[in-house]
C-alpha cells in the first residue's frame, strides 16, 4: 500500500490505471458474454466454399461482398437460405436490370444444387429461415373443410393484394402483387416466411405451419377449376361484380326509362 501511495503522483498512474481498467473490463466481458454460433468455415465446408465462389461472381457486384447490401440491393444477412431458394428458384435473382420489383421467371439461371450452395452460404452470414421440409407445405391429404378455411384464411390475410383467386393486382409506385397461379407450394411457403419485395413477413408464430398448408390447398383447388368461359371480371370478388351487376342493369333500366318517355313525349 506504502508503494501505491508514494506512486500515485506520479504522470503515468493515470494512463496505467485506465488501461489496467479497460483490461479488467475486457476480461470480465469475455467471462460472462455468451458464446456466439460460429459460421461455417468455407474452407471445410464444400457447399458453403462452392457457394462463396458463385456468391462472389454474381450477387456481391449488388449485395456487397459479405452480404451487407448496398444501394443498389438489401442486405443479406439473417434473411436465411429461404430467401435464396425463393428468389433464386423463381428466377427473381439475379435482377437483369434496376425495376420497382423482380418479376417471376418460369426458367431458373441456376441449378438446385448451385441455388442450395448459395443458400448455404448466405446462411452462414446470420440466422433465417432454412429452406423447408416438404411435409410443411404440401397441401396433400387435406380435407374439403380445412381447404374452406385456407381460403377463409387467404381472403382474410392475402386476397387484399392477390385477389380473391390469387390472380395478382396492381400496388402503389409501380409495385404489384404478382399471380400466385403457377407457382409452386414450396416458394408460396417461402414467400410467406421471408416477405420478399413488397409482401409482409408472416412468422409461425402469426400464421402456423397448418394454416400455411391450407392456404396452400385453396390455391390448389382454385387452379384446379375448369374455366367455363364468360366474363370473369378478373376474379375480384362478389363485391365488384355485383357492382358491374348493379351498374349495367340499373343503368340500362335508366337509360329504357328515358327513352319511353322520350318517345311518349314525341307521340303526344
Amino acid at each position: 500500500m506504502r508503494f501505491l501511495s508514494t506512486r500515485r503522483k506520479h504522470p503515468a498512474a493515470k494512463p496505467l490505471t485506465l488501461l489496467l481498467a479497460l483490461f479488467m473490463m475486457g476480461a470480465v466481458y469475455a467471462l460472462v458474454s455468451p458464446a456466439q454460433p460460429s459460421a461455417a468455415d468455407p474452407n471445410t465446408n464444400p457447399q458453403v466454399a462452392q457457394g462463396k465462389g458463385l456468391y462472389d461472381v454474381t450477387c456481391s457486384s449488388c449485395h456487397g461482398l459479405n452480404g451487407e447490401g448496398s444501394s443498389q440491393a438489401p442486405s443479406l444477412i439473417g434473411v436465411g437460405a429461404a430467401a435464396v431458394d425463393f428468389q433464386m428458384g423463381t428466377r427473381r435473382m439475379p435482377m437483369a436490370k434496376p425495376m420497382a420489383q423482380a418479376p417471376r421467371d418460369s426458367a431458373p439461371e441456376y441449378s438446385e444444387e448451385e441455388i442450395a450452395a448459395i443458400g448455404a452460404y448466405v446462411a452462414t452470414l446470420g440466422a433465417g429461415p432454412g429452406v423447408p421440409s416438404e411435409d410443411k407445405y404440401s397441401p396433400a391429404g387435406l380435407t374439403d373443410e380445412e381447404i374452406a378455411r385456407g381460403g377463409e384464411l387467404f381472403r382474410t390475410n392475402c386476397s387484399a393484394c392477390h385477389n380473391i383467386e390469387g390472380r395478382g393486382g396492381a400496388l402503389p409506385e409501380g409495385a404489384y402483387a404478382p399471380s400466385l397461379h403457377g407457382v409452386s407450394s414450396k416458394h408460396i411457403y417461402e414467400a410467406l416466411r421471408t416477405g420478399p419485395q413488397q409482401m409482409p413477413l408472416f412468422s409461425e408464430g402469426a400464421l402456423p405451419d397448418e394454416d400455411v398448408k391450407q392456404i396452400i390447398g385453396y390455391l390448389s383447388k382454385v387452379e384446379q377449376q375448369p374455366q367455363y368461359g364468360g366474363l370473369m371480371l378478373g376474379a375480384i370478388g362478389p363485391v365488384a361484380e355485383g357492382f358491374w351487376g348493379w351498374l349495367l342493369g340499373i343503368g340500362g333500366l335508366v337509360l329504357v326509362a328515358m327513352w319511353l318517355a322520350k318517345k311518349g313525349a314525341r307521340a303526344r
